[in-house]
């Protein structure tokens, strides 16, 4: 595949691209920590503030998407894009928050289960999260926050290391939480095989799919995770701080045993404005929401998903797939003296995010050579660049041009 057969090619123009201060085109490689704005966001909120302006509080029942149900517009599509049902899937809060709601739930230490296991050097977030969630139960993180570590001399997790750990220490693990894929590597998770083996252990299983939604296909209703929340402003291209999708396995959503957060857009809708006081969970994922949908934040979503649902993941991931391993051949080609890769070789083991580490401690220095060449890409403490080359709107033409101007600021 290239530029001149790429079946996908026709997407790069449903974005708006950002130019670089001579006017030019930036090599915009950064939808690992913002995606592109689509053309229809504008579109999509515009029609929100005009039915706001025509209709006033009205809007909730006579807008032409109700802002009463408003996130249920975005089920299906949610839905499609993770492997799940519509039941299972809402959009909510963001993610940290949606984080702390699952763990509420599906957190429950008791006995010699009380432990939680993550990965070393997992987001910053997630680990502030889950520490906070085990003193919030009175208990020590230094006794009971097990890390998943990378083999001595090694960048990645191994599959196998993580499901025999599971195995061996599974009687004391209340809940296991761990990336789909990782922020710092690229690296992406056996997801089915690690759910296989915490249910099997008889623990909680979750999924921070915080860089995975929209850049791999998933199957969360098949792989039978118990939950899995994730952002929408990195590959699903929903703008800053854009609301989150959470899923909430099927056989949890009409449980009302689960303890929870409640609020009162979680009620069952056909109580909810009967004002009561007792809480009915709505028997699906939109049980654990807490306020009625925030319209006007949730409009670029809507456009997202719009676009994500014409496309196709699979279309998606087969582009992926050229694109990373066009970008890792060239490296290793011109740059493999200068210029490690610790993202996975195989294709199977990443999505389409390459991180870098430059040799002679230079990363800084050539990420900041390569910001001011125009090329948007980002840096992560302590080492490394961080290159997403994304198949909605990245072109081969991006990829060679990143490797020629990285070859120039080394030189």
């Amino acid at each position: 595949m290239d530029d001149r057969t790429d079946p996908l090619a026709s997407f790069r123009d449903r974005f708006l691209h950002p130019r670089t201060a001579d006017g030019g085109e930036a090599v915009y490689l950064c939808g690992n920590s913002l995606g592109l704005q689509p053309r229809t966001a504008a579109e999509r909120l515009r029609e929100e503030l005009d039915d706001w302006a025509t209709h006033g509080v009205h809007g909730h029942f006579e807008a032409r998407r109700p802002w009463l149900r408003y996130h249920e517009f975005l089920a299906e599509s949610g839905a499609r894009l993770v492997g799940a049902q519509p039941d299972e899937v809402v959009h909510m809060n963001t993610l940290t928050v949606n984080l702390h709601l699952m763990m509420a739930s599906f957190f429950r230490p008791g006995g010699a289960r009380r432990k939680i296991l993550i990965e070393e050097h997992a987001f910053p977030s997630d680990r502030y999260a889950v520490e906070s969630q085990l003193r919030w139960h009175g208990l020590d993180p230094d006794e009971c926050l097990i890390e998943a570590s990378p083999r001595e001399g090694e960048e990645c997790l191994r599959d196998d290391d993580l499901v025999e750990r599971i195995g061996r220490e599974g009687a004391e693990i209340a809940l296991i939480l761990l990336p789909g894929v990782q922020y710092y590597t690229g690296q992406v998770l056996d997801m089915a095989r690690l759910t296989e083996a915490g249910r099997a252990a008889g623990c909680a299983v979750g999924f921070d799919l915080a860089h995975a939604a929209g850049n791999i296909p998933l199957s969360l209703h098949d792989w039978g995770c118990d939950f899995a929340c994730w952002c929408t402003y990195k590959y699903l291209n929903s703008g800053p701080g854009a609301i989150a999708g959470c899923f909430v396995h099927e056989r949890h959503v009409g449980r009302t045993d689960l303890p929870r957060l409640a609020g009162w857009w979680g009620q069952d809708k056909a109580t909810r404005f009967e004002m009561g006081p007792e809480f009915h969970p709505i028997p699906t994922a939109e049980g654990w929401q807490l306020s009625n949908p925030p319209v006007l934040a949730l409009a670029p979503v809507l456009a997202s998903l719009e676009i994500f649902d014409e496309a196709g993941m699979d279309a998606l991931r087969e582009k992926s797939v050229a694109l990373t391993g066009t970008m890792e051949s060239r490296l290793v080609e011109r740059l493999a003296d200068r210029v490690r890769i610790i993202t996975p070789s195989d294709p199977s083991a990443r999505g389409c995010q390459l991180s870098l580490s430059v040799s002679g401690g230079a990363g800084r220095n050539a990420f900041e050579a390569l910001t001011a060449a125009g090329v948007v890409c980002d840096w992560r403490e302590p080492d490394v660049i961080r290159v997403a080359p994304t198949p909605l709107y990245n072109r081969f033409q991006d990829v060679h041009r990143f490797v020629d101007i990285l070859e120039e600021v080394l030189s």
